[in-house]
């Protein structure tokens, strides 16, 4: 999921000031004496525009509703939230109600740091969010008891946003949520559109490991296997089929960008303005720069997630999860079902150009228009099922020292796809057999 920022240092120190040794409300507060509000410190890390707004409108509409319990929004920041969290669970000093994303509970959860919610989980809010979307926050507690250690309310999935121009020029045929493009009708789509000076595709593989592994499970390429309590990488050909065929688009049908390989996922979006590619695969959330940033008579639309043997993709949660220490978790919880209900998370949703996971948000009328791909957007939701590298212990440093500049050498070409599943199963089981001693 995106965790970009453009937060300034200052939230550091907002987040220390808010939630540092001896301030009110936090887990390291003092309790509520009689007559006095319950006070919750509610660390959240929006922040779009339109996001923020809605976190702070939320906050402000609850703590009007409920003179008893009052939340102190404290703003904090993608970029370093995890470390944040890390000195302030070990000092007692953690806010009460914590937003983070899924891969990030499961160390805080087996270090005794979240509160298990299994028990504390009203029965509207559980059966408005599908079990699978549960699966993503739900977590060993180290020793060896599954509990849910955060609420799940935003998804990301991959679509392609698309130039509707060079698509109607093309005569290709427009996919739908109901019959999707396979990744062969993509790959001819991408082909018949590249001419003239113009690609069929751009592929920013930056950061290549969350999209190339969440594309991956079309084909059901898990890139992990446990067998016996041990977890070790596997790549074999259901995992090499979204690589080989990004990697055939750039050099056996020429149809992507090259320009594109080593850019951020929004860094081609000039490019794409100006007619240089015609698709771009991004997760849902970029339809909100192009909708904000493309010139005047740019037409462009959102298409489907692509079909492999299935569309299903892997999804990553954002949540709000309760300290452990937190001495009002019964009020935090009243305060989570308030803010992530139906309603709420359409809000929430649509200030982050994201998918809830609520049902009854996800028909929201705000989120399911076809202005701007919302339709189709939602729709995909469908798709996501938990993503295998959740559950896999040394996951972050995998993803970092052997995946990320493997798959930068295959995507550019230097290492062929056998060279590059070798590595990542060779030098993968080395740093996962460090996180299962």
């Amino acid at each position: 999921m995106r965790m970009k920022s453009a937060l300034a240092a200052a939230a550091v120190v907002a987040l220390a000031a808010a939630c540092g040794s001896g301030g009110s409300g936090g887990s390291g507060g003092e309790a509520a004496k009689p007559g006095e509000p319950v006070k919750l410190n509610f660390l959240s890390l929006a922040w779009q525009k339109e996001s923020l707004a809605a976190n702070k409108q939320l906050v402000e509409e609850w703590n009007k509703a409920n003179p008893g319990i009052q939340v102190t929004y404290v703003q904090g920041s993608w970029d370093n939230v995890n470390d944040q969290l890390v000195t302030q669970f070990a000092g007692g000093t953690a806010p009460d109600v914590i937003h983070n994303d899924s891969p990030a509970l499961s160390g805080f959860a087996a270090d005794g740091y979240l509160l298990d919610l299994s028990d504390k989980l009203p029965a509207e809010l559980k059966s408005d969010i599908p079990q699978q979307s549960w699966d993503t926050v739900t977590f060993d507690d180290g020793k060896g008891k599954q509990g849910v250690y955060g609420v799940p309310f935003l998804q990301e999935s991959q679509v392609i946003i698309a130039n509707k121009k060079l698509l109607d020029a093309a005569g290709v045929r427009l996919p739908t949520t109901e019959q999707p493009w396979t990744w062969d009708e993509f790959s001819a789509a991408a082909k018949k559109m590249t001419k003239d000076g113009t690609f069929g595709v751009a592929w920013p593989m930056k950061s290549p490991v969350n999209k190339t592994l969440n594309l991956a499970l079309n084909f059901g390429g898990t890139f992990f296997q446990t067998a016996e309590g041990k977890t070790t990488v596997k790549v074999g050909p259901e995992e090499k089929q979204v690589l080989q065929r990004i990697h055939d688009q750039l050099y056996k049908d020429k149809s992507a960008d090259p320009a594109a390989l080593g850019q951020g996922t929004a860094d081609p979006l000039p490019a794409f303005y100006k007619g240089k590619f015609a698709m771009l695969p991004a997760g849902v959330y970029l339809r909100q720069q192009v909708a904000e940033q493309a010139p005047d008579g740019f037409e462009w639309v959102t298409l489907p997630p692509l079909k492999g043997t299935t569309t299903q993709q892997g999804a990553v949660s954002q949540t709000l999860s309760i300290a452990q220490d937190s001495k009002h978790p019964d009020e935090a919880m009243k305060f989570i079902s308030f803010f992530l209900n139906g309603p709420n998370q359409a809000k929430l949703a649509k200030g982050d150009w994201l998918l809830p996971t609520s049902v009854k948000a996800a028909a929201d009328p705000s989120i399911t228009t076809k202005e701007n791909g919302w339709d189709v957007a939602t729709a995909s939701a469908k798709a996501l099922v938990v993503a295998p590298f959740l559950k896999v212990n040394g996951f972050d440093e995998w993803k970092s020292k052997v995946a990320t500049p493997v798959l930068q050498e295959y995507y550019a070409n230097k290492i062929t796809i056998d060279e590059a599943a070798k590595r990542l199963v060779e030098d993968g089981n080395q740093v996962l057999e460090r996180y299962q001693r």
